[in-house]
């Protein structure tokens, strides 16, 4: 199907899957909107009119308190909305806020709950909205006909989809003239019904009575709970204040006390309109009384000749209240559209559905395809189930009650853990993220459990009874919404196959623990994205080089998913192979560079050519930042590509500072060359390397940096601490992207852990410096070293010598290793290779490579540094 507007090319993709970066039109609505989507998706009228039937049936008399008290667990519900919201004002609610918290399997489950509820919700809704459409115009036989009603409400579901296709405003400006009929004709229905209960009642008619709202005078804990279940439905849909956040005004703060003033609305609205209701008609199962099941599906029609009269204005004011209800079912069946093309484009933005519906209209701003897609699967539903059966159509409403209670209580439970780190900062955070969301998913919890396999699953519940292998006769209730459930549980086992693996490989492929290192002591931290659209981009390293020098590495490749991963652990090695070859800083980085463009480069096949192109085109744009510090000099030398992030703390006054330093062009970007810089760290320095991801919850980048210098400025923490303190702060919930820290300490090396000389080139010196290095080795207790430390030196010293001259320098290390090291200003390295039997020379380093444990060469900025390592005797 082609949305409205003609072309393809009207939507674009969903600039981002964060919150607020998605594309939608933000600031559209203003609280007085907001409250208005949350009453109208509601469906006051509507939801009175299928519903209190039901509860009158279930209690009697005690119907009123009934409706008052299904207020307080979703009430409960709201707090945690609000609370959420105000930490993840993201479009994709419950979808959005289990995935962060639980993960994307839970995260899908939630979503789905949204999808089956509102499908479910819709296909009935348009039909009744069908059915009053005739009985308005007096059509009364086309009000019974199946085939009418269903073309009528699929006319309905078409009409609403457009009106929510072409904007948000347009949508708010419908719902504020249909909620403002709604709510007038109600209350005068109500005052009317109440002045006639006291002055012409009907027959069936009793007056208020104080035991209306007392719920121990309900006759049994099971009448209590059946009756609390068929009333919750009434308050269903105030969270549609909260599904349009990324389009509110203060989008943190504005759509929780939306839905906080919504469902306090409808508790006063259903209140007196039930208790009006009550007294004039009764309780009776007879006439016009509530308790009459001819009328259970729909009781204020019944209501309206006989409470405005048959005189004077009377039959208009019943058609007014037709046409209310009307209204209130179309209402129902657009601000069930809003929150249900919300949910579904916030999982395509988390690639948690195909991502084509996560594009957004390039004028209306809306989510085009989302919408049109759901408006469609709504329509097909409708047909289906009205073709298939009327009973199961009418079974089906049941079964959102039980949506209903699942992604509500999954909401609850949620937002208990994703807040379960500052519920001990105040007694509000207590009370109102953790005990009363708490509360409220437990009490949805166990109404699901209630329902689902007590009250729905009774062969006599309902409308249709299905014969169940294994089990036997269940009520269709059950079957459609656990059924439905079920479908979307099988559909996450797919759906989230791809995080999960992702996930798995990034795990695989980032250190499992960091080495020791005499240099520094280091900490890191890494927190996956909670979806597969941002995990698979970050990672860290830490690599011992030569000399008792370290590399420190942070890096983020953009994009997400499987190929992200790949590409991380294909760079990953690279920087430790390069490391490997003590290359400077900048030049590392050049030649990561190349690595960045081949991979980019490489050829794909035709069927590969579109997803997997995009991701390929990912390859570009790498951060890094690679430093490497020396603990003997204390120099830290470093470069970066694009907006890497490092943070100094000075030791002695904790003073933290982000140095600037030379610009460089991510990988893969062309741009000028790298360039290194060096820092002089004292003792017990503080060195922290991020990735952007750690400050993606902060207000903004400089937010962020002063919150993080204001943690590390406690510097002489442990290091675990510190890390453990910054995660928490900075981010108190699970990411929309990979986070990276790498936390390292400085040291010095003891003095008496190395010694020095300098050389002239004079062969001389060769005799000399075996004297002196034997003597050291005498002191530090490595006589057994001395006979290969002294070839190593003399062949190396030699070589120095003849093909450089001087100065030379001698340097010895004693850290886990004896490290010999010889420097000089030359720039051409030797080669190791076999000599042959009759070569005058060639055989020193062959000899050297042989003795010891390892060697190499580094180049520095005067010339180069050939280094052997010998590993210490046992005990040493």
């Amino acid at each position: 199907m082609r949305p409205p507007g003609g072309a393809a090319s009207a939507s674009r993709p969903a600039p981002g899957s964060g919150v607020g970066r998605k594309g939608l039109k933000s600031g559209a609505l203003g609280m007085f909107s907001s409250v208005v989507m949350g009453l109208a998706s509601a469906g006051p009228a509507y939801s009175l009119a299928a519903t209190l039937g039901l509860i009158v049936a279930g209690v009697g008399l005690q119907a009123p308190i009934i409706t008052i008290m299904a207020f307080v667990p979703m009430l409960l519900i709201a707090y945690a909305y609000r609370e959420l919201n105000a930490s993840n004002a993201d479009c994709g609610t419950a979808f959005t806020w289990a995935t962060r918290t639980f993960g994307p399997r839970v995260g899908w489950m939630g979503g789905w709950g949204i999808i089956v509820a509102d499908i479910l919700f819709m296909t009935n809704v348009a039909e009744i909205a069908g059915i009053y459409g005739f009985r308005l115009l007096g059509y009364e036989s086309l009000a019974h006909d199946r085939t009418w009603t269903t073309l009528v409400g699929i006319v309905w579901i078409a009409v609403m989809t457009a009106i929510c296709y072409i904007g948000i405003e347009l949508s708010a400006a419908v719902q504020r003239w249909l909620l403002c009929l709604e709510v007038v004709v109600l209350i005068l229905f109500a005052v009317t019904a109440l002045v006639r209960a006291y002055t012409s009642a009907a027959p069936t008619g009793v007056h208020v009575s104080a035991s209306w709202f007392n719920p121990f005078e309900v006759p049994s804990p099971r009448a209590l709970t059946s009756g609390l279940l068929a009333a919750v439905f009434l308050y269903w849909g105030w969270d549609t204040a909260a599904s349009v956040n990324e389009e509110t005004v203060d989008s943190a703060r504005t759509p929780g006390r939306a839905v906080i003033v919504s469902i306090t609305l409808l508790l006063v609205t259903y209140g007196l309109v039930s208790t009006a209701a009550q007294a004039f008609a009764g309780v009776g199962t007879s006439g016009i009384g509530l308790g009459n099941r001819d009328n259970a599906g729909d009781v204020l029609s019944g209501l309206g000749n006989a409470v405005f009269g048959g005189n004077g204005a009377g039959p208009f004011l019943s058609r007014v209240l037709i046409l209310m209800v009307l209204t209130s079912a179309v209402a129902c069946t657009q601000t069930s559209i809003l929150p249900l093309a919300r949910t579904v484009f916030s999982m395509a933005a988390h690639k948690a559905v195909p991502s084509p519906l996560a594009r957004v209209h390039r004028r209306f701003l809306t989510p085009s395809w989302a919408t049109v897609a759901m408006g469609a699967l709504s329509i097909a539903v409708l047909v289906l189930l009205t073709s298939f059966s009327r009973n199961i159509l009418a079974d089906s409403i049941d079964a959102v009650g039980l949506a209903i209670t699942f992604y509500y209580g999954l909401t609850g439970f949620a937002c208990v853990w994703y807040h379960r780190r500052v519920l001990d900062r105040s007694a509000r955070d207590l009370v109102f993220k953790g005990v009363l969301p708490g509360l409220g998913g437990l009490i949805m919890l166990f109404l699901f459990l209630y329902a689902a396999f007590d009250v729905y699953a009774n062969p006599r519940y309902g409308a249709t009874v299905i014969d169940l292998p294994l089990i036997g006769r269940t009520g269709g209730a059950t079957v459609v919404g656990l059924g439905a459930l079920l479908l979307g549980f099988l559909l996450m086992l797919v759906v989230t196959r791809d995080h999960s693996a992702t996930l798995k490989l990034q795990r695989s492929l980032l250190p499992r623990a960091l080495p020791p290192m005499t240099g520094l002591e280091a900490q890191s931290r890494y927190l996956p994205a909670d979806s597969g659209s941002g995990v698979g981009g970050d990672w860290f390293d830490v690599i011992p080089l030569s000399g008792t020098r370290v590399a420190l590495v942070v890096g983020d490749v953009l994009g997400g998913g499987l190929r992200a991963a790949a590409t991380m652990g294909r760079l990953r090695t690279g920087v430790q192979v390069l490391a490997r070859l003590d290359l400077a800083p900048d030049e590392l980085l050049a030649r990561l560079d190349d690595l960045v463009e081949q991979t980019a480069n490489e050829p794909v096949t035709a069927h590969e050519r579109g997803p997997t192109k995009a991701q390929t085109d990912a390859a570009r744009g790498v951060t890094c930042l690679y430093a490497v510090y020396d603990p003997v000099s204390g120099r830290c030398r470093l470069a970066h590509a694009g907006q890497s992030l490092l943070m100094v703390v000075e030791p002695h006054t904790g003073v933290a500072d982000c140095p600037r330093l030379p610009p460089g062009p991510p990988l893969g970007v062309a741009g000028p060359p790298y360039e290194s810089t060096e820092l002089q760290l004292r003792p017990g320095s503080l060195l922290a390397l991020f990735s952007g991801g750690l400050l993606q919850a902060a207000g903004s980048t400089e937010a962020g940096l002063a919150e993080l210098a204001r943690i590390l400025g406690d510097h002489r923490r442990p290091l675990r601490e510190l890390s453990d303190q910054v995660v928490a702060t900075l981010l108190p919930g699970p990411v929309d992207e990979d986070a990276t820290l790498l936390l390292a300490r400085t040291r010095m090396l003891d003095p008496r852990q190395f010694a020095q000389w300098e050389l002239p080139a004079d062969p001389a010196a060769v005799g000399a410096i075996r004297t002196t290095v034997g003597k050291q080795l005498d002191e530090w207790g490595l006589e057994e070293l001395v006979f290969t430390t002294e070839l190593v030196l003399s062949e190396l010293v030699t070589n120095a010598i003849r093909y450089v001259g001087g100065p030379i320098q001698v340097r010895l290390i004693r850290d886990q290793a004896l490290i010999c090291e010889v420097s000089d200003t030359g720039h051409s390295a030797p080669n190791l290779h076999h000599a042959a039997s009759d070569d005058e020379g060639g055989r020193g380093l062959f000899i050297i490579a042989q003795m010891t444990h390892r060697w190499g060469t580094r180049y520095t900025p005067t010339g180069k540094t050939i280094w052997a390592e010998q590993i210490l005797p046992p005990g040493q």
